[in-house]
């Protein structure tokens, strides 16, 4: 008997009409609620199959049926893994079935995980966030060269978005590199600059943006011409009707 057929005998409506008279204080437990107790009494009954085989086929159903009843785990990963592993929650860890995945135990249930170490920043400019701190890394770690200005020039500009938005007021360009160079231990310098305005990707940002600039207003003034010289012939059309 295959799994499909197996599965089908396990008509809902005539678990409703055995089960119509019963209180629910006086039926077992749910172990998961969210499956409902249907599935949960053809758990019940698989645990009852004399052979392991039968017990095979049947689990195999149940699982297929979990995945129908439940179709958003399909979205999560390894969902059909987690519909083994909540098949023997609700045999209550005493199914003997063969397992395409390992078996989950009671104890590793309840097994609380290792607790995370809180990330802590050894210093007192903990609003600029680690991913600052490890850009610096990764730019002390480069060779000299233009690779190397580039990077320390992002991140003194991020260094200046993150300050503006912890403290809420403007904070002049000395300020952050006095930090970055405080943070780097000394590796990492700007100090010989005036601003960031005056850094290359300062330049090399507004000239890309003059330029485009430059295109849009050319672009605005030929299609007003052009807007100008058809209203001009429109309104001589006109005048000479």
């Amino acid at each position: 008997m295959n799994a499909r057929f197996r599965i089908s005998n396990f008509d809902p409506e005539m678990f409703y009409i055995c089960n119509i008279m019963e209180y629910n204080t006086d039926r077992t437990q749910l172990l998961m609620p969210e499956y409902g107790r249907n599935i949960q009494q053809l758990v019940e009954h698989c645990k009852t199959l004399p052979t392991k085989e039968e017990r095979n086929e049947m689990a195999l159903a149940i699982v297929e049926f979990m995945g129908q009843r439940n179709p958003h785990l399909r979205d999560e990963e390894n969902y059909k893994h987690k519909l083994w592993d909540h098949l023997f929650i609700l045999a209550d860890h005493n199914l003997d079935v063969d397992s395409p995945y390992p078996i989950l135990t009671a104890e590793e249930l309840i097994t609380k995980p290792r607790k995370m170490d809180y990330p802590s920043l050894e210093n007192e400019y903990k609003f600029y966030g680690k991913s600052i701190l490890q850009l610096i890394e990764t730019a002390i770690a480069l060779e000299e060269g233009d690779e190397k200005d580039a990077l320390i020039q992002v991140i003194a500009n991020n260094m200046k978005k993150s300050y503006n938005v912890y403290n809420k007021e403007h904070v002049q360009d000395d300020v952050i590199f006095r930090h970055l160079k405080e943070l780097s231990k000394n590796r990492l310098d700007l100090t010989g600059l005036d601003s960031l305005d005056k850094s290359k990707i300062y330049y090399a940002t507004n000239r890309n943006n003059s330029s485009s600039n430059n295109r849009n207003n050319n672009r605005n003034t030929n299609q007003n011409n052009n807007n100008n010289r058809k209203n001009n012939f429109q309104n001589h059309k006109n005048k000479r009707r």
